[in-house]
């Protein structure tokens, strides 16, 4: 179990509705082989982040897995997108930390690497190894001292080697430690979907959204809680939308690249039914992967692989849509509310508040 310390309940727990059947821990660890490990830096009144890793395959395995991405909006930090876009192939785990993080990140896994004598195959020109790692990014510097660098290799390490399968920790944890959320107190959620034969999961790191945007099971609760506790920023009454989110799904589909890359943009369905719209200085970017066909993704022979055909795939897209949305709510009712950096405060999200206007709309189950 990849959690230190008792969570709020989460969402569904509470009675909020969503769409579709998720897996047995509700997360992106539904899917068979997937980890998640967490570091986190809260230190005394300025430090505030952390350091979060999924890997595809299991803790200590390099990717191997055919993926894509997207980006909804660009002004964020995904890299080894390019190649990813080229070959097709995921071969690292998906990092995420904040913004002034993602070059030690980075640096730290190709070490990681190194000195675990961890070489895929995929990254091999006869004796001599490359890596491109996938780290991904949002900004955490209300509440986070960002550009004291606090986020150093040996946490990325200890994210690595922590991460396991089962329950994952949500709302102030690893890279999403000081993330805010539609004006609330936000940072990783996680949901999962069962579509038929296959499973279908989805991490959050969220950092987006103005308050009055936010909707929960479809009703515009933001409009409610704007003016309900003190607003954000450092400026009563500013409402602009400056963050961004990451997300990250996972599949045992058995799924191939482009289809993967389709995959990735139905990520934007399940952000928009939260209320987003992707603001200009929003960097929503999108990593999609498939553990099915192990090895294929990888070596110099030919391979045999299975696909799921174009007209299958629609209860993979609701599923990818359902899940993406229920991780940000459960980002959401799992952020409590923080003090960080020059004494800037976020207030978690007002869970009550929200079950009553769920129960005055005839929301809840």
């Amino acid at each position: 179990m990849n959690t230190a310390t008792a969570q709020r309940p989460r969402a569904r727990d509470l009675g909020v509705p969503f769409h579709g059947s998720p897996g047995p821990w509700n997360a992106i660890t539904d899917v068979a082989g997937v980890s998640v490990g967490h570091t986190t830096l809260i230190e005394g009144a300025n430090v505030r982040t952390g350091v979060s890793a999924i890997w595809p395959r299991g803790t200590m395995k390099p990717g191997a897995a055919f993926g894509g991405w997207f980006a909804l909006n660009g002004n964020g930090e995904m890299t080894g997108t390019p190649w990813i876009e080229e070959a097709g192939v995921l071969d690292s785990p998906v990092l995420l930390t904040n913004t002034h993080s993602v070059g030690v990140v980075r640096d730290a896994f190709i070490r990681f690497q190194v000195e675990r004598k961890l070489y895929p195959e995929t990254n091999r020109i006869g004796n001599l190894f490359w890596s491109m790692p996938v780290v991904a990014e949002t900004y955490d510097g209300y509440l986070n001292d960002t550009n004291g660098f606090h986020v150093k290799p040996e946490h990325v390490f200890q994210a690595l080697d922590k991460a396991a399968p089962g329950p994952v920790a949500e709302g102030a944890v690893g890279g999403g430690t000081g993330m805010i959320c539609y004006g609330f107190k936000g940072g990783i959620g996680t949901s999962s979907r069962i579509a038929g034969d296959y499973r279908v999961g989805a991490l959050v790191q969220c950092n987006c959204g103005a308050r009055e945007q936010l909707k929960i099971a479809g009703i515009p609760v933001g409009d409610e809680l704007r003016n309900a506790v003190a607003a954000v920023l450092g400026q009563p009454g500013i409402t602009e939308d400056r963050g961004s989110i990451i997300i990250v799904i996972a599949t045992d589909a058995p799924l191939q690249p482009h289809q993967l890359k389709r995959l990735a943009r139905r990520a934007s369905l399940g952000l928009a039914r939260t209320g987003s719209t992707s603001s200009n200085y929003s960097g929503d970017l999108f990593i999609a992967f498939s553990t099915a066909n192990p090895g294929a993704a990888s070596g110099k022979e030919e391979k045999t692989i299975r696909i799921l055909p174009n007209e299958a795939l629609d209860p993979v897209f609701t599923a990818t849509v359902d899940s993406v949305e229920e991780a940000i709510a459960n980002a959401l009712f799992a952020g409590e509310t923080m003090t960080g950096n020059e004494g800037h405060k976020v207030e978690g999200l007002p869970v009550n508040r929200v079950l009553e206007l769920l129960r005055e709309r005839k929301a809840l189950r």
